[in-house]
């Protein structure tokens, strides 16, 4: 089954056309990375899947349903977790308040379960938000999202301003998500690092598609990932 679907999706902000036509899909119980350089549109896809900017023409199905044009809490309650770019954490409340602020649904992703996946979180659960890391914060942000158990996930660059060993273990959550049976859409600039763990990848280019197809043979042209998404990074192996 297709968990998410978009089907030649324009988004403007304000006159400016920033996508053109975007279709991309995500079936169930598949990691897909979105690619590209700063301003290809990768933010505002996510933006205009999740109901944030509207797309103005096109369609977005989940799990089958027509999405298009609702508001984002009414797409949320279709079973879709988002972590928006910056991590937007509660910097005044503390670790355990910012985890009880999402209205918590029946599944594998407890309070309990977040604090065994996430030590770092355990050991500072009485810190307030706004004295964590930049690392502690990406965890914090996903674990919010993960707390709804939604069926899709959608992050945005998860991995930025973030040390190499903390996007890996940030990645290996994505990865122990989806064996958890989330689907997963991950929209990413560390380009070595997404392909190590996605099934599949698409490649905007000024709000365009560009490329589609298996994510590790996406990332094994080094020529192709330079000219088309413009950053890479040290490989590393995600079954460590």
């Amino acid at each position: 089954m297709i968990a998410l679907r978009a089907d030649g999706v324009h988004a403007f902000y304000g006159k400016s056309h920033i996508l053109h036509g975007v279709t991309l899909e995500v079936r169930e119980g598949e990691i897909v990375t979105l690619l590209g350089r700063n301003g290809a549109g990768k933010t505002t896809t996510l933006r205009s899947l999740i109901g944030l900017t509207p797309p103005r023409q096109g369609r977005v199905e989940l799990f089958g349903a027509d999405v298009t044009g609702l508001p984002p809490y009414r797409i949320a309650e279709k079973g879709v977790g988002y972590v928006p770019e910056g991590r937007r954490v509660f910097a005044n409340l503390t670790v355990e308040e910012n985890l009880l602020v999402p209205f918590e649904r029946p599944g594998p992703w407890t309070v309990r379960r977040i604090y065994e996946t996430f030590p770092r979180l355990a050991e500072r659960k009485s810190s307030k938000g706004g004295q964590l890391s930049g690392g502690e914060q990406e965890m914090l942000s996903i674990s919010r999202a993960l707390i709804l158990n939604p069926k899709l996930l959608m992050l945005d660059e998860p991995s930025q301003g973030l040390a190499p060993l903390i996007v890996e273990e940030v990645f290996k959550i994505v990865v122990a998500a989806r064996r958890d049976g989330l689907s997963v859409l991950l929209v990413e600039q560390n380009v070595r690092a997404a392909v190590e763990i996605a099934d599949r990848a698409y490649v905007l280019d000024d709000g365009r598609i560009v490329y589609e197809g298996d994510a590790r043979e996406f990332g094994s042209n080094e020529r192709r990932v330079r000219e088309l998404a413009g950053a890479s990074a040290e490989k590393w192996d995600m079954d460590d």
